[in-house]
């Protein structure tokens, strides 16, 4: 199949004007495909070649202004219109299309629990293509009709209002939209409906699903009004559709997408268990960075996927700063800095780097590889340091220029600029050059010296190339409490700045970026740093105590803290710890990283024990009940590293943690499947638990569980469900993948380990970029830290070809492999006399 490249959408785009679609599906026509009916009319300005993308499994007939086409001239996706006279045309094409079993196109699921069947669409960047003929770039905006014939009992989701008759729902037609855009969800759905502002807004699910959605629907319809105020005081234009629905799908690859008036989620975000506060401000913050889509994206849409910071990175950041303006949700952007900003701060390290905006995004395959940490936590960053240097007040104001300006029209980092530069007299040609078009992270690194009188004064070493301005925190010990730390002053400073600047005596702690206002990796002078050892849990505010965290991540990333050191850290500090979303992240990386790469084998087990007695820490905190999302915490990642069944075997044998909380679907899958990596239960076990769960989440956590299994057949099995017989769903490949490799289990795997090379090329080649990005992101052996790992997956980039979701993701893990390497090369170093 052919990707559209840049050159090939620009001469498309100033040949045609695509008024209209008239798109009809068929979903009784079978399992394995659907009726597809496209009407297209579009302009020519002047008489030329061009072709339209389909990819059909059986192209019946095409007709041009009532001529029929050869269906025989498809070549690959696109379907060539040759001879194009100027004027007017109408485009008709009728074709059978495949469902999809990996997210992509119109996929197809059968829900295990009741055997009811959904589908819905994810047509995000070229997969329109799957579903119906298009003309298929953003900048190609048209008016969309769509009807849909469905079984009996189903519901029919689509961008605007639905209305049934006689077994066919139409959708009220959409303004002008992107071809990406348009979307349809259609099974028996669980609605709640209500509306709001004169809107119908609703919220949908699997029919099994429906009590978890009934639990939280007030909590969900609550943060989406709110949000929806919150937008339309920032914003001048109102929200510019007929409706606003949500539908939670199964096996979504995304967290979300923006459709116009239908966001599609993950139904994850349905919780069947318990779940932590900061969980639920995670699914807020994806409903509040969807819906700011709504004008960032699909109200105004990038020319050309080199802007996808147009969306993502704006989306990001309104997201995180309305959840904490309008909803209880205050702490959003605590849980930005410690969560979203690694992922942008890893990103940004690697080979595959790029800027927020780049230059040059040759192609679809090209664009769809960044949609990444960058593009979404380090643009989110950017422009939250644009708000404090410009002020928020002509931030808005430039965004409410560039509203009117676009308005159901497409637009590039050269007019949102000029949407800015109109209502401010600062240089944000040179911010957005500075920011915008260059990689990397900057390092910011304080030097404190000492003058007369005990009167110290501040110098900032700064790496890179960006300017800053950023607040310095100066904390003082409590005389009262030497644990606990009071801030004395903030200062605000820009950098790279002349002089010195004057702090007076110096602090227990400088602490740079305080509030965390700019994206860059700060250092600590030795003084503040004995200090972050000994006080960090006496920090006051959280936002401050993520900026540390962040800040000592980073450190034993680029080998300059030990793996160790980090890990104390935490022992000493995390029972003291309020925030939750400081908890997951922290022992999250003490799991994964400290003890899962950056720790040698023969250190691990020591890790691992650290790690129990600082949850059992956790647990003795919460056994009052006053804090049932922390002490969930601790029994999830009890539950990780336990290196021996007893205890977590007791707890799912008695159903029940002593203390609480009682093992719901997802801790007794946790709890099963970290006893199969143990060897502590077998098939007739997880049978049987399957039995007691037999959803999607239960499928998913018995494939887990089998892959995991210490059984060379396990293994047989499990590689082969993934890497030979192309039947497992994106989900069903994910816990396979996640499943089957196991530090404990290095020898039985081994012969694996170069045989993934080879087996995960040929399976993205065969099943597309979804499979792919699984196969890479999930099914590669991070465990296996060492040079010959390295050697065989450099010799795979170099010889084997992947296809480029694959190539992406390979080189990000080898690049973390290699880093991982260098860390364990340092601490071998610091432990040598």
């Amino acid at each position: 199949m052919s990707v559209l490249t840049r050159d090939e959408a620009q001469t498309r785009a100033q040949l045609l004007d695509v008024r209209h679609y008239r798109v009809d599906l068929d979903l009784t026509a079978g399992d394995e495909t659907f009726d597809s009916r496209t009407v297209i009319g579009f302009t020519a300005r002047t008489e030329a070649d061009t072709f339209v993308e389909l990819k059909p499994a059986e192209l019946r007939s095409v007709t041009l202004d009532g001529q029929p086409l050869d269906p025989e001239s498809l070549d690959g996706n696109r379907l060539p219109l040759k001879n194009l006279a100027a004027g007017d045309h109408e485009l008709r094409v009728d074709a059978a299309m495949r469902y999809s079993r990996t997210g992509e196109g119109m996929h197809r699921f059968t829900d295990p629990t009741d055997g009811e069947t959904y589908v819905y669409t994810q047509l995000f960047l070229d997969d329109v293509q799957r579903v119906f003929a298009a003309f298929d770039q953003p900048d190609l905006k048209a008016v969309f009709e769509v009807s849909v014939t469905a079984p009996e009992g189903w519901t029919v989701l689509s961008n605007g209002i639905t209305a049934h008759s006689g077994g066919v729902w139409r959708a009220a037609p959409t303004p002008p939209i992107s071809t990406y855009l348009v979307a349809v969800a259609a099974g028996p759905w669980h609605t709640v409906r209500t509306e709001h502002r004169g809107l119908p807004f609703g919220i949908h699910c699997r029919r099994s699903l429906a009590p978890y959605l009934d639990a939280d629907a007030d909590e969900i319809l609550d943060v989406t009004r709110a949000c929806f105020d919150r937008y339309h005081e920032k914003f001048e234009e109102p929200y510019p559709f007929d409706s606003y629905d949500q539908a939670f799908v199964p096996e979504f690859n995304a967290g979300a997408m923006e459709n116009p008036g239908l966001v599609t989620f993950r139904d994850d975000f349905v919780y069947r268990s318990a779940v932590t506060e900061t969980e639920r401000q995670t699914r807020a913050m994806v409903i509040a960075h969807e819906m700011a889509h709504m004008w960032f994206g699909d109200l105004v849409t990038l020319r050309w996927w080199d802007d996808i910071w147009l969306n993502e990175s704006f989306a990001e950041y309104m997201g995180y700063q309305t959840l904490g303006e309008a909803t209880r949700f205050l702490g959003a952007w605590t849980e930005f800095g410690v969560v979203r900003k690694g992922w942008g701060y890893d990103a940004d390290q690697r080979p595959s780097t790029h800027p927020v905006a780049p230059e040059s995004v040759d192609d679809t395959a090209a664009a769809l590889l960044n949609f990444d940490g960058i593009s979404y936590a380090k643009g989110a960053s950017a422009l939250r340091q644009l708000v404090t240097w410009l002020g928020e007040k002509d931030f808005l104001a430039g965004i409410n220029t560039h509203f009117a300006r676009h308005r159901f029209g497409n637009a590039t980092l050269a007019d949102f600029i000029d949407s800015l530069a109109a209502t401010t007299e600062r240089d944000v040609h040179a911010w957005a050059a500075a920011w915008l078009r260059t990689t990397g992270v900057d390092t910011l690194t304080p030097r404190i010296t000492s003058g007369d009188n005990g009167v110290c004064a501040l110098t900032v070493d700064h790496h890179g190339s960006r300017p800053h301005r950023v607040a310095v925190g100066l904390y003082d010990h409590d005389l009262g409490d030497e644990g606990r730390l009071v801030l004395r002053e903030r200062l605000d400073l820009d950098v790279p700045d002349t002089g010195d600047r004057p702090v007076g005596k110096r602090p227990a702690l400088l602490l740079l970026n305080d509030g965390d206002l700019t994206y860059a990796k700060v250092r600590f002078d030795t003084r503040s740093f004995r200090t972050v050892r000994d006080a960090l849990s006496g920090l006051p505010d959280p936002l401050t105590r993520a900026v540390v965290w962040n800040a000592l991540r980073d450190a034993v990333r680029d080998a300059e803290l030990p793996p160790a050191t980090y890990l104390e850290t935490a022992r000493a500090h995390l029972p003291h710890e309020t925030d939750l979303a400081l908890v997951q992240a922290v022992l999250d990386f003490c799991a994964r990283q400290i003890a899962g790469r950056y720790l040698t084998p023969e250190e691990r087990p020591a890790a691992g024990a650290a790690l129990s007695a600082l949850c059992r820490d956790l647990l003795r905190r919460t056994e009052d009940g006053d804090n049932p999302g922390l002490r969930l915490l601790a029994v999830r990642h009890f539950v990780d590293v336990a290196a021996h069944p007893d205890t977590i075997a007791a707890w799912l044998a008695d159903g029940i943690v002593p203390g609480g909380p009682e093992l719901d679907p997802e801790l007794r899958w946790r709890v099963l499947g970290r006893l199969a990596v143990l060897g502590a239960t077998d098939e007739a076990a997880i049978a049987a638990e399957l039995a007691r769960d037999p959803s999607a989440t239960g499928q998913e956590g018995a494939a887990r569980c089998r892959a995991a299994l210490p059984d060379a057949q396990a293994k047989r099995t499990a590689w082969e469900a993934m890497f030979t017989h192309d039947e497992l769903s994106n989900y069903l490949f994910k816990a396979t993948a996640q499943g089957f490799w196991q530090p404990e289990q290095t020898d039985l795997v081994r012969e694996y380990v170069p045989r993934y090379y080879e087996d995960a090329v040929a399976v993205a080649a065969r099943r597309g970029p979804a499979i792919a990005e699984a196969a890479g992101a999930w099914a590669f052996p991070a465990h296996a830290v060492d040079p010959e790992t390295l050697r065989l997956g450099e010799e795979c980039l170099r010889a084997a070809d992947p296809v480029p979701a694959l190539r992406r993701k390979l080189t990000d893990q080898l690049d973390d492999l290699a880093r991982a390497l260098r860390v364990r090369e340092a601490a071998g170093s610091d432990r040598r006399p």
